[in-house]
């Protein structure tokens, strides 16, 4: 902590006197940022885990499937710790199997709900701290004014202009380290979840492509009961 607060440029006595200033609602909004910043490191270190932005691995799955290598697909996105890649590791293994279409797009939304779920854990402490850090601030300056006015009706017909501007900026410290604890935390939170938002709609894109991309590529692929199942584009005429 010491080598931290020579970096900033302050020494610990600096640093004391500040939460003096402070009081109780600075050392709260200094133990939330804490907290907030093991939580986006620990969602940094699981989403670069599962490598969620991969999705090479989910097309070349495809592909290998569409042009009738399913066992080396499965094998493919198997390997990989992507959850849209598990989730058509699933939807392939029902189809190799013979499952009804039904039943493998349930199972595929199913593992998908979870799969989010997991993802979305940790970012509603986040949410908590990016909308308490202003109010805990707030609360702090208005507490500070109080004392500061309450000084101020003390002192009678002697007041002291310096001692009243010095109470109100003591105030105000807590709002601005309530800001800082928060723009930072909700702006991470924002873009933490636009990630899960986009591999949330990628798996949901991903089950439709799984059994309708051979209308668009005209390509013919097995069927659940195994039968060749021709798409629009072969030879096949839709009933007139």
């Amino acid at each position: 902590m010491l080598d931290q607060l020579s970096a900033l440029g302050w020494d610990q006595d600096q640093f004391l006197r500040f939460l003096d200033l402070g009081g109780p609602v600075v050392v709260i909004l200094l133990g939330m940022s804490v907290f907030a910043l093991a939580v986006i490191l620990t969602k940094l270190a699981h989403f670069s885990g599962l490598r969620i932005e991969q999705q090479r691995v989910v097309e070349k799955a495809l592909s290998l499937y569409r042009s009738g290598r399913t066992r080396d697909a499965i094998r493919r996105a198997e390997r990989s710790p992507n959850p849209a890649a598990q989730m058509l590791a699933r939807g392939l293994n029902g189809v190799q199997r013979g499952l009804p279409q039904h039943t493998i797009r349930e199972e595929m939304v199913r593992y998908g709900n979870v799969a989010l779920q997991d993802l979305r854990s940790g970012l509603r402490p986040l949410e908590v701290i990016g909308s308490l850090a202003p109010l805990l601030g707030l609360f702090g300056t208005v507490v500070g004014m109080i004392k500061a006015f309450q000084a101020l009706e003390q002192a009678g017909a002697q007041v002291d202009v310096t001692v009243l501007s010095g109470g109100i900026w003591e105030a105000l410290l807590t709002t601005a380290v309530g800001l800082a604890v928060a723009i930072p935390v909700v702006a991470v939170l924002t873009w933490l979840e636009g990630r899960v938002e986009r591999i949330g709609h990628r798996m949901d894109d991903l089950v439709t492509r799984l059994f309708t991309e051979d209308l668009f590529t005209g390509s013919v692929r097995p069927n659940a009961d195994g039968d060749d199942v021709p798409g629009l584009g072969s030879d096949a005429r839709a009933p007139g």
